[in-house]
Protein backbone atom coordinates (compact mmCIF):
# COMPACT_ATOMS: atom_id res chain seq x y z
CA UNK A 1 0.00 0.00 0.00
CA UNK A 2 1.16 3.21 -0.61
CA UNK A 3 -0.67 6.80 -0.37
CA UNK A 4 -0.29 9.85 -1.00
CA UNK A 5 -2.45 11.11 1.63
CA UNK A 6 -0.67 12.30 4.92
CA UNK A 7 -2.33 10.08 7.99
CA UNK A 8 -2.10 11.35 11.25
CA UNK A 9 -0.73 9.51 13.91
CA UNK A 10 -3.57 8.57 16.38
CA UNK A 11 -1.29 8.22 19.55
CA UNK A 12 2.41 8.02 20.06
CA UNK A 13 4.64 5.44 18.21
CA UNK A 14 7.93 4.34 18.10
CA UNK A 15 9.72 4.03 14.67
CA UNK A 16 13.07 3.34 13.54
CA UNK A 17 15.23 5.87 11.52
CA UNK A 18 16.15 5.11 7.69
CA UNK A 19 18.94 4.27 7.51
CA UNK A 20 20.69 5.23 10.60
CA UNK A 21 18.28 2.44 12.45
CA UNK A 22 18.11 4.81 15.13
CA UNK A 23 14.86 4.26 17.28
CA UNK A 24 12.66 7.39 17.40
CA UNK A 25 9.32 8.35 19.14
CA UNK A 26 6.67 9.99 16.69
CA UNK A 27 4.71 12.03 19.23
CA UNK A 28 0.23 11.77 18.33
CA UNK A 29 -0.81 14.26 15.32
CA UNK A 30 2.32 13.59 13.31
CA UNK A 31 1.73 13.48 9.52
CA UNK A 32 3.16 10.88 7.93
CA UNK A 33 2.55 9.40 4.35
CA UNK A 34 2.97 5.58 3.61
CA UNK A 35 5.88 5.20 0.71
CA UNK A 36 5.68 1.77 1.06
CA UNK A 37 3.91 -1.41 3.21
CA UNK A 38 5.44 -4.97 3.15
CA UNK A 39 6.12 -7.41 5.15
CA UNK A 40 3.54 -6.54 8.06
CA UNK A 41 6.15 -3.21 7.90
CA UNK A 42 4.88 0.11 7.04
CA UNK A 43 7.92 2.30 5.57
CA UNK A 44 6.48 6.25 5.95
CA UNK A 45 7.81 9.99 5.39
CA UNK A 46 7.35 11.98 8.07
CA UNK A 47 5.68 15.57 8.06
CA UNK A 48 9.75 16.89 8.53
CA UNK A 49 11.06 14.67 6.00
CA UNK A 50 12.45 11.83 7.76
CA UNK A 51 12.01 8.17 6.57
CA UNK A 52 11.05 5.71 9.03
CA UNK A 53 9.83 1.87 9.54
CA UNK A 54 6.73 1.64 11.47
CA UNK A 55 6.25 -2.02 13.07
CA UNK A 56 3.23 -4.32 12.45
CA UNK A 57 2.46 -3.94 16.11
CA UNK A 58 1.66 -0.16 15.60
CA UNK A 59 -0.22 -0.42 12.43
CA UNK A 60 -2.87 0.95 14.66
CA UNK A 61 -1.27 4.19 14.67
CA UNK A 62 -1.50 5.20 11.24
CA UNK A 63 -5.23 3.45 11.09
CA UNK A 64 -4.39 -0.02 9.26
CA UNK A 65 -4.66 -3.32 11.49
CA UNK A 66 -1.59 -5.20 12.09
CA UNK A 67 -1.39 -8.27 9.94
CA UNK A 68 -2.01 -12.13 11.46
CA UNK A 69 0.24 -15.08 11.41
CA UNK A 70 1.54 -16.54 8.01
CA UNK A 71 0.41 -19.80 6.64
CA UNK A 72 3.78 -21.36 7.72
CA UNK A 73 3.20 -20.45 11.37
CA UNK A 74 -0.23 -22.24 11.46
CA UNK A 75 0.94 -25.32 9.80
CA UNK A 76 1.14 -28.71 12.25
CA UNK A 77 5.19 -29.30 13.52
CA UNK A 78 4.39 -32.75 12.00
CA UNK A 79 4.72 -32.02 8.34
CA UNK A 80 8.04 -32.95 8.41
CA UNK A 81 11.55 -31.76 8.48
CA UNK A 82 11.84 -31.11 4.64
CA UNK A 83 8.94 -28.74 4.42
CA UNK A 84 10.33 -26.93 7.67
CA UNK A 85 13.31 -25.30 5.13
CA UNK A 86 10.73 -24.25 2.67
CA UNK A 87 8.91 -22.33 5.61
CA UNK A 88 12.10 -20.45 6.35
CA UNK A 89 12.34 -19.54 3.35
CA UNK A 90 9.14 -18.19 2.89
CA UNK A 91 9.60 -16.31 6.32
CA UNK A 92 12.44 -15.05 5.00
CA UNK A 93 11.09 -13.95 1.94
CA UNK A 94 7.93 -11.35 4.01
CA UNK A 95 11.20 -9.88 5.21
CA UNK A 96 11.94 -6.35 3.23
CA UNK A 97 14.62 -3.56 3.23
CA UNK A 98 12.88 -0.90 4.06
CA UNK A 99 13.95 1.77 1.26
CA UNK A 100 13.52 -1.52 -1.71
CA UNK A 101 10.06 -3.08 -2.62
CA UNK A 102 11.55 -6.34 -3.04
CA UNK A 103 11.79 -8.99 -0.48
CA UNK A 104 15.61 -10.07 1.26
CA UNK A 105 15.47 -13.55 -0.60
CA UNK A 106 14.92 -11.65 -3.94
CA UNK A 107 17.62 -9.32 -3.39
CA UNK A 108 20.47 -11.61 -2.89
CA UNK A 109 21.03 -10.78 0.77
CA UNK A 110 20.55 -14.50 2.32
CA UNK A 111 23.81 -16.36 1.28
CA UNK A 112 22.98 -19.24 3.78
CA UNK A 113 20.07 -21.05 5.52
CA UNK A 114 20.56 -24.52 7.24
CA UNK A 115 17.54 -26.27 9.34
CA UNK A 116 19.50 -28.94 11.76
CA UNK A 117 17.45 -31.36 13.62
CA UNK A 118 18.60 -31.07 17.51
CA UNK A 119 18.71 -34.11 19.30
CA UNK A 120 15.88 -33.20 21.82
CA UNK A 121 13.54 -33.51 18.94
CA UNK A 122 12.71 -29.65 17.90
CA UNK A 123 15.17 -27.83 14.76
CA UNK A 124 18.40 -24.85 14.53
CA UNK A 125 17.83 -22.35 11.96
CA UNK A 126 21.10 -20.84 10.97
CA UNK A 127 20.98 -17.95 8.72
CA UNK A 128 23.40 -15.62 7.02
CA UNK A 129 23.06 -12.04 5.43
CA UNK A 130 24.37 -9.33 4.18
CA UNK A 131 23.21 -5.58 3.06
CA UNK A 132 23.00 -3.55 0.15
CA UNK A 133 25.48 -1.38 1.33
CA UNK A 134 27.82 -2.82 4.29
CA UNK A 135 27.44 0.89 6.42
CA UNK A 136 23.16 0.44 6.90
CA UNK A 137 21.94 1.03 9.96
CA UNK A 138 19.18 -1.12 9.53
CA UNK A 139 21.13 -4.70 9.90
CA UNK A 140 19.73 -4.63 13.48
CA UNK A 141 15.98 -4.34 12.30
CA UNK A 142 16.36 -6.98 9.34
CA UNK A 143 18.26 -9.50 11.97
CA UNK A 144 15.70 -9.16 14.29
CA UNK A 145 12.59 -9.50 11.64
CA UNK A 146 13.95 -12.62 10.43
CA UNK A 147 14.90 -14.20 13.64
CA UNK A 148 11.34 -13.63 15.29
CA UNK A 149 9.48 -14.57 11.98
CA UNK A 150 11.48 -17.96 11.89
CA UNK A 151 11.07 -18.25 15.42
CA UNK A 152 7.12 -18.41 15.32
CA UNK A 153 7.77 -21.36 13.10
CA UNK A 154 6.64 -25.03 14.07
CA UNK A 155 9.36 -27.42 15.41
CA UNK A 156 12.06 -24.27 15.87
CA UNK A 157 13.52 -23.46 19.30
CA UNK A 158 16.67 -22.28 18.16
CA UNK A 159 17.83 -19.54 15.56
CA UNK A 160 20.75 -17.50 14.75
CA UNK A 161 20.82 -14.97 12.18
CA UNK A 162 24.15 -13.59 11.34
CA UNK A 163 25.31 -10.49 9.57
CA UNK A 164 27.98 -11.01 7.04
CA UNK A 165 30.25 -8.76 4.44
CA UNK A 166 32.41 -11.46 2.50
CA UNK A 167 31.09 -11.75 -0.13
CA UNK A 168 30.34 -7.98 -0.90
CA UNK A 169 26.65 -8.21 -1.94
CA UNK A 170 26.35 -6.59 -5.43
CA UNK A 171 23.06 -6.43 -8.18
CA UNK A 172 23.85 -9.41 -9.85
CA UNK A 173 23.17 -11.22 -6.65
CA UNK A 174 19.37 -10.27 -7.13
CA UNK A 175 17.27 -12.59 -8.93
CA UNK A 176 16.22 -11.73 -12.51
CA UNK A 177 12.35 -11.32 -10.61
CA UNK A 178 13.82 -8.74 -8.43
CA UNK A 179 15.65 -6.81 -11.48
CA UNK A 180 12.97 -6.57 -13.41
CA UNK A 181 10.88 -5.17 -10.51
CA UNK A 182 13.15 -2.65 -10.17
CA UNK A 183 13.43 -1.74 -13.68
CA UNK A 184 17.28 -3.47 -14.27
CA UNK A 185 16.39 -5.62 -17.02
Amino acid sequence: MKTNEPITLSRDCEAIQIPSGEKVMLPVGTQVTVTQSLGGSYTVTTDRGYLVRIANKDADAIGMEATTASQAETLSATEGSADLEKWVWDQLKTCFDPEIPVNIVDLGLVYYCQVTPLPEGDNKVDVKFTLTAPGCGMAGVLQVDMESKIRNLPGVTDVNVEVVFDPPWDQSMMSDAAKLQLGFM
